[in-house]
């Protein structure tokens, strides 16, 4: 009886794995213990290769950096076929630590980039399995035109274009039918990986990595969310003429689908694109510092992935003005008013070079004893420029390979700092690395009016703020004309500095010193 219904077993199973393997709808990838041992196997090689590989060899020494080099560099490589395989939350949080550039090794963050090309697309068939699961019709009884080839395919989503049954063009945003079921099961699995890797090396600090995908990845996977993220920055910065954000379409959009209108344009690092088409790099560049200006230290509410693909430049033909078109509102970061206002001060003491106030500033948010490093992850700066003013020159080519070398040097503080900072600075400090990396891409980083623009904000930003607590109607008086002051002073300068770089300016230092000579 045994032996027959252990041959009754064995033929189920073959079956069973012939079914599976010849049914184009089941990917062994999706099953648990295909992904959870993936994911041990790949982090035991790594842990193992840091174990051996730096054993015997002297601390400090070039052989020793090299080697390290070389580990971070297979390891990086590891965790991105991982990411690739195990797909949905894997490649969101490698998306994640790919966007880190001066926060984590080179070796991580250029290997991790390519997995925002590299994310899988769902089939046709996967497509009208969720629109016909959450819009009760197929795709044909709900448009004219559906394109099979996304426009772009995300980590949780990917977009196509499509026209409706009234004529408007569309892009719609599909979930990949099975990131909902498996990113709970994903988080807590990266969680107890990380939670082993501790114990064998107790300077890694990335528990903070899971807590931020716990909060956020429940909030990204509801598209509703999303629209009602879109509408509220839209209001929030409507006295932005230049800024575009796509209609929602709310009678066709549910929690894993979104109905958007159809916006097109060249990626915002895409300085051939901006030249060929006659936008000015400068104007964008200083647009887009004013967004995240009025979005950080006036609003509190962030858009917090803006790399290339969701951020669009185009120019009108008929206006012949430059549009920003923001996409994918998916991840906001609210700031609370006492975060905010630390925030706001220490980057008026980070732009005045005022260290007393870095170091006050930078310890209430948390930094402790490694506030320069703090300074530094911020800014991207070194501490040299730090203390001098990091208004008062461009970023050098070799401080940019010093701070990228500082952040394989200093990793174990960099991580001891980003467990030990409010939640809420992570997201920034991501958000900040992808401004950066746009930046170097247009060749406008650290440039002056970047510096103009976020203080503004940051004095009417505490201006606000101090009025809303002060009692006093001279308090409040005397509060704004303070403000005014400050803003003019900021105005004459910014006049000051365009006089400098314009022929007008050029001329007329050069008349004031041929007649000081002539005197």
């Amino acid at each position: 009886m045994a032996r027959r219904a252990l041959k009754l077993a064995s033929l189920a199973a073959a079956a069973s794995g012939i079914y599976l393997y010849g049914n184009k709808f089941m990917d062994p990838n999706d099953f648990g213990v295909v992904r959870v041992g993936r994911a041990i196997a790949t982090t035991a090689v790594i842990t193992y290769d840091y174990l051996t590989s730096l054993r015997n060899v002297p601390y400090g020494s070039e052989e020793y950096d090299f080697l390290k080099s070389q580990v971070h560099l297979r390891s990086a490589e590891r965790l991105r076929e991982l990411c690739c395989a195990n797909r949905g939350t894997f490649i969101k949080v490698g998306q994640h630590l790919g966007a880190l550039d001066y926060l984590l090794p080179e070796e991580y963050t250029r290997t991790l980039k390519v997995l925002h090309s590299q994310a899988p697309q769902s089939t046709r068939q996967e497509i009208e399995q969720v629109i016909r699961e959450d819009l009760g019709k197929e795709i044909k009884e709900l448009f004219v035109s559906f394109e099979d080839t996304p426009l772009g395919a995300a980590s949780l989503a990917q977009v196509h274009k499509a026209v409706l049954q009234d004529g408007r063009t569309v892009a719609v945003k599909i979930q990949h039918p099975k990131v909902q079921a498996q990113s709970s099961k994903d988080i807590f699995l990266m969680e107890v990986l990380l939670l082993v890797v501790k114990q064998i090396f107790p300077d890694f600090e990335f528990m903070w990595l899971v807590e931020e995908a716990k909060k956020n990845l429940p909030l990204e996977l509801d598209f509703l969310n999303e629209g009602r993220n879109a509408e509220k920055v839209a209001q929030m910065l409507k006295n932005f003429e230049f800024l575009k954000v796509p209609r929602i379409y709310w009678e066709l959009s549910t929690r894993r689908v979104l109905l958007m209108e159809f916006m097109e344009g060249g990626q915002v690092n895409d300085k051939a694109y901006m030249e060929k088409n006659g936008i000015d790099v400068n104007e964008i560049s200083r647009n887009l510092g004013k967004l995240y200006s009025e979005m950080i230290f006036v609003n509190g509410f962030v858009h917090c992935d803006p790399h290339p693909g969701n951020v669009l430049v185009k120019k009108c033909p008929d206006s012949g003005k430059a549009y920003i078109i923001l996409l994918d509102h998916g991840l906001y970061q609210v700031l609370s008013e006492s975060f905010r206002m630390d925030y706001c001060r220490l980057w008026q003491a980070l732009i005045k070079a005022d260290m007393k106030r870095v170091q006050k500033y930078s310890r209430r948010l948390g930094a402790g004893d490694l506030y320069p490093l703090f300074a530094c992850m911020l800014t991207a700066r070194s501490w040299e420029s730090v203390n001098r003013g990091i208004d008062q020159s461009p970023v050098s080519a070799s401080e940019d390979v010093e701070i990228r070398s500082n952040a394989a040097a200093y990793l174990p503080q960099i991580t001891q700092l980003l467990n030990n900072v409010p939640r809420q600075m992570l997201l920034l400090l991501k958000t900040n690395d992808l401004l950066r990396g746009i930046e170097s891409a247009l060749h406008t980083r650290a440039s002056a009016s970047s510096f103009l623009n976020m203080s503004r904000c940051c004095i009417r930003a505490v201006s606000t703020y101090q009025r809303s607590k002060s009692h006093s109607l001279y308090r409040r008086v005397h509060i704004s004309l303070t403000e005014a002051l400050s803003l003019w002073q900021i105005n004459l300068y910014e006049l000051f500095l365009w006089l400098k770089g314009s022929r007008l300016g050029s001329w007329v230092i050069a008349f004031l010193s041929r007649m000081h000579h002539s005197t």
